[in-house]
């Protein structure tokens, strides 16, 4: 956990991420990373967890450089889907990222609605004194 959330703000993240596993139990994986990749709340494996929220943030920024550049408005998600399964980026205010890792057969558009619900979740959380 990155040293500048507190305890409480922590455990608050945990549940947020508690809530999408129960919706989506087939979830492979369900992290809150800075949008410097660093892991503040995750469920990874631990040897992933860095890795992934590395990525993850990478996959944030390149994804809002491109909707900027090709003027397609704000960036709404960022979906890497490969041949056995999906992760996706969600914004979740200006300090962090969402992302759901799931198996090919995942439901998408629940993951996506999941998404959007818990990214403003975690912007209030975060924003939070």
């Amino acid at each position: 956990m990155d040293g500048k959330y507190g305890s409480s703000k922590h455990g608050d993240l945990q549940l947020v991420l508690s809530s999408i596993r129960r919706a989506i139990p087939e979830l492979h994986g369900v992290m809150i990373a800075s949008q410097d990749g660093l892991a503040i709340a995750h469920d990874f494996p631990e040897a992933d967890a860095e890795r992934v929220a590395a990525m993850a943030a990478t996959a944030l920024g390149l994804g809002k450089r491109i909707t900027e550049r090709t003027n397609m408005g704000e960036l709404a998600e960022s979906v890497i889907r490969g041949r056995e399964g999906y992760l996706v980026v969600y914004g979740a205010g200006d300090d962090a990222v969402l992302v759901m890792k799931g198996p090919i057969d995942a439901n998408l558009g629940l993951m996506r609605v999941e998404a959007r619900v818990a990214a403003v979740e975690i912007k209030q959380l975060l924003t939070r004194a």
